[in-house]
């Protein structure tokens, strides 16, 4: 083994750690010694997010030494900025395993430091754990989650007194004070239990209430009351709000997913609780089958993402991505409110860099500012904050299944994307039509634009540098053509720079410093590249457009498409 390795396994054998812990460490070295290395090999990263990771052992695995010093660097952070005042935080948990233990590690320490503590009772959604922060008026939050990752992992989430997660300069801030603590020794864990606060349906119903508020027609709800709706929380926090959300709507026929309704880390009936997954969702498509339904939605583990199923033109039951979900509820409340007559002349939408610009195009035919944002939740949230004072924020999203409407929380939040979803629903349907019909009348309106995604993970210690070397060889020598279209524009938000590769003119990107390339091609195809800044993974997203003259068109105006976006990776050699 590595001495460096071999060093951090010995501090901790021989450090204040649990026996529990060195009995652990004692059995890998003689049972899996492969797997100790990749448990000690490097410190895991609080990142500009907080931590995710496999648990376990070790100081690249979330257990109760890598919570407990992100939460003393955390700490130390939030006294030196609010010197004068009492710090206050509200921690939540999801239904991991281990959940429910973190979180209570992160308040005893929290608490340790002269911390106000505000611990829910029990789990509850990421969504309102952002809307307590502002609602109690607090400095911080943490939630513990790995949101739509595999069981193995969990996760703590770091948010700022807006109810959004850590951004610039906080968030380099708090790493600084993390990475400044070099034992566990020098953690506060325990002694300032009188500072914990339990809290629970009290704020539970403050969030009710702020959801229902964000109901545009609940006239048209009142007619459709009887729409069928299937959802499925999949074993996690949503079971603890959607359905008193719906009921509060005015909805009256609500099925649940019986098999998925009670909350599981082990999510049983899953090999992934992401409801961007088929495979996820078969259970409320089997359901939905059975019983006719209008709509199905399902939620992950924390409640921040939303999936949704619908009926195509055929009658099969077929899953929404990311994009197309964003599509109808921008287009939903942007439309919903002018002919409500409640929209304000400085209303204005967010989306992220890689969500389709087809919400672009929605929002500049209603004469309504669409502002384009980093990938995250985060950068929404900080737009909105430096906007609250001279344009009203209706809607932001992004594509990998987040939405957030309103301004009185400021992470993603499937709770209330539930809600507003199945108020669409009642709308297209008070008119005569399902979504899936609005959807490709949309796409005859403003163009067919599709989307696609390829997610490619390097495992093992080498796996960081592997796409590191990727994003190099793409960024020093970008490809002059792609299936045949040429390059027209490289944009590089690592040095905030925007290139036309024919002319050679540049232009200054004027949003914060990422590693993502895109490139714009000349028949208005682009391609997105963007690793993950915790994990060895990264992304690649593809849009391609066209014209789509009528309904008839669609099918064979998709698999164009589709052959397109194959056709893109095959020449781009991605895999």
């Amino acid at each position: 083994m590595d001495a460096a390795i071999l060093a951090k396994v010995n501090s901790w054998l021989n450090g204040n750690y649990d026996e529990e812990t060195k009995a652990t460490i004692t059995r890998l070295q003689k049972d899996n010694p492969e797997e100790l290395a990749e448990s000690f090999y490097q410190n895991l990263e609080f990142g500009t997010g907080g931590l995710r990771g496999i648990m376990g052992v070790g100081t690249n695995r979330i257990n109760k030494y890598t919570i407990g010093v992100a939460t003393q660097g955390y700490s130390n952070y939030l006294k030196k900025s609010f010197p004068a005042q009492m710090v206050k935080v509200a921690i939540a948990h999801d239904s991991r395993n281990n959940s429910r233990f973190f979180a209570e590690t992160a308040a005893k320490v929290f608490a340790a430091n002269g911390i106000k503590v505000f611990l829910f009772q029990s789990l509850r959604p990421t969504p309102e754990l952002s809307f307590t922060i502002r609602y109690l008026g607090c400095q911080g939050g943490v939630v513990c989650t790995a949101s739509h990752n595999p069981k193995e992992y969990n996760g703590y989430k770091a948010y700022w007194n807006d109810g959004g997660q850590l951004v610039p300069p906080h968030d380099h801030q708090v790493i600084s004070e993390v990475e400044k603590i070099r034992s566990v020794d020098e953690v506060k864990w325990t002694g300032g239990e009188a500072h914990i606060t339990m809290i629970g349906k009290e704020i539970d119903e403050a969030y009710i209430s702020m959801v229902t508020n964000l109901s545009v027609y609940p006239e048209i709800i009142e007619r459709q009351h009887n729409l069928c709706i299937v959802y499925t929380p999949i074993h996690g926090t949503g079971i603890k709000l959607v359905p008193d959300v719906l009921q509060r709507f005015g909805f009256s026929n609500v099925h649940v997913v019986d098999e998925q309704s009670s909350p599981d880390g082990n999510f049983p009936t899953v090999a992934y609780p992401n409801p961007e997954e088929k495979e996820t969702m078969s259970l409320g498509l089997k359901k939905s089958r059975e019983i006719n339904a209008d709509i199905l939605l399902g939620t992950d583990p924390d409640a921040d993402r939303v999936g949704i199923g619908v009926k195509n033109d055929k009658g099969e039951w077929v899953l929404l991505n990311g994009n197309q979900t964003a599509v109808l509820a921008f287009n939903y409340l942007i439309e919903a409110r002018k002919e409500k007559g409640i929209d304000q002349p400085n209303d204005m939408v967010i989306k992220t860099i890689v969500t389709t610009d087809m919400i672009d195009k929605i929002a500049d035919q209603s004469h309504i500012r669409c502002y384009n944002v980093l990938t995250g939740f985060k950068w929404i949230a900080e737009l909105i904050k430096e906007k609250e004072k001279t344009e009203n924020y209706v809607i932001g999203g992004e594509e990998s299944y987040g939405l957030m409407i309103g301004s009185k929380l400021r992470d993603k939040d499937a709770v209330s994307a539930v809600a507003i979803l199945c108020e669409m629903a009642a709308y297209e349907k008070n008119k005569g039509k399902t979504l899936y019909e609005k959807l490709i009348d949309l796409y005859i309106r403003f163009g067919f634009f599709k989307e696609s995604l390829i997610s490619i993970t390097k495992k093992g210690m080498d796996g960081q540098k592997q796409i590191s070397d990727m994003m190099l060889t793409y960024r020093n020598n970008p490809p002059l053509s792609i299936n045949g279209s040429q390059v027209i524009q490289l944009l590089d938000y690592e040095i905030s720079e925007g290139r036309n590769l024919k002319t050679g003119e540049t232009w200054k990107i004027n949003l914060p410093v990422s590693n993502v390339l895109q490139f714009i091609l000349d028949d208005e195809s682009k391609i997105s590249a963007r690793p993950s800044g915790t994990e060895p993974k990264i992304k690649f997203y593809f849009s391609v457009r066209d014209r789509l003259k009528d309904r008839s068109s669609f099918h064979s105006m998709d698999e164009l498409l589709q052959k397109r976006i194959d056709s893109i990776i095959s020449d781009m050699n991605i895999r």
